[in-house]
């Protein structure tokens, strides 16, 4: 897919990969939407943008722990623009951010469960008409190899928790939400892909949690650019990479009764129904 004139959403785009790849797409033309928490961060990557001679970035601040900070970042969107050739969901938390112990969001749900997930479902969900509008038009979930499976009598892990559970848990999640939304979009024009980047890249996540980087923000960056305009997966839908090749998740991803179970959960936190 040619991306100049191609107007893109990427959360969490203001550091690590997603940084990368929204300068990546600024250099083909593409009208990038950036996102985070960091006026200063995102103001540091439109210059650069902007010095190599490209459009500036528009900067959406919004913080995705919340339901009502993540309607708000779609609300400006809508505001802004009649049409979304690409949501990229991008932002995240890793298993150790602000220490391993169990943190709540301000709705009360388990904080990387709601960054990692839940912000993208309700995203996803209230974009969809400019997505629609804009067909052909592609959605790209930044998942993980990591990934547990969830227990729907805690889904919240008051009891046994981890952080590296409750990041697995949440990567999980996306990929089960992806081939959900793959079906329910069949025909529309947009299709909708998961992938893991690359293994422990160099970034502040991985650091944070106290790993040394085994691979490169290009290396991820690439296998994302790929799910965005890559012409061979221009058709396909519903699919789990591995970098650049199709792979399998774990075994509940293709479990439907739970993921009907997961979404009804997911309508009901992110009051999409009562």
């Amino acid at each position: 897919m040619k991306m100049s004139g191609k107007t893109v959403l990427i959360t969490g785009s203001t550091d690590g990969v997603g940084r990368y790849v929204a300068r990546r797409l600024a250099e083909e033309g593409a009208r990038v939407l950036i996102h985070g928490r960091d006026p200063a961060r995102a103001q540091a990557l439109s210059d650069e943008i902007v010095k190599a001679g490209h459009a500036a970035p528009t900067f959406y601040r919004a913080d995705l722990s919340s339901m009502s900070g993540t309607r708000a970042l779609a609300d400006a969107v809508i505001r802004d623009h009649q049409r979304l050739d690409v949501f990229v969901s991008n932002a995240g938390i890793g298993s150790q951010n602000d220490g391993p112990q169990r943190q709540v969001s301000a709705d009360g749900h388990e904080l990387r469960f709601a960054v990692n997930y839940l912000s993208g479902f309700l995203l996803a969900h209230l974009l969809l008409p400019l997505l629609k509008a804009a067909a052909p038009s592609r959605i790209v979930n930044v998942a993980s190899l990591g990934q547990h499976p969830i227990d729907f009598d805690d889904v919240m892990i008051t009891k046994g928790y981890s952080g590296s559970r409750a990041y697995a848990q949440s990567k999980l999640s996306q990929i089960m939400f992806t081939i959900d939304l793959a079906e329910e979009l069949k025909g529309a024009g947009v299709t909708v892909n998961s992938l893991h980047p690359a293994t422990y890249m160099n970034t502040t996540m991985v650091r944070a949690g106290g790993i040394t980087p085994i691979s490169t923000v290009e290396q991820g960056g690439g296998a994302i650019l790929h799910l965005v305009e890559g012409d061979d997966v221009a058709g396909k839908s519903g699919l789990f990479f591995n970098g650049m090749n199709e792979a399998r998740a774990n075994p509940l991803a293709y479990d439907a009764d739970a993921r009907r179970r997961l979404r009804a959960l997911s309508l009901k936190l992110t009051g999409l129904s009562s």
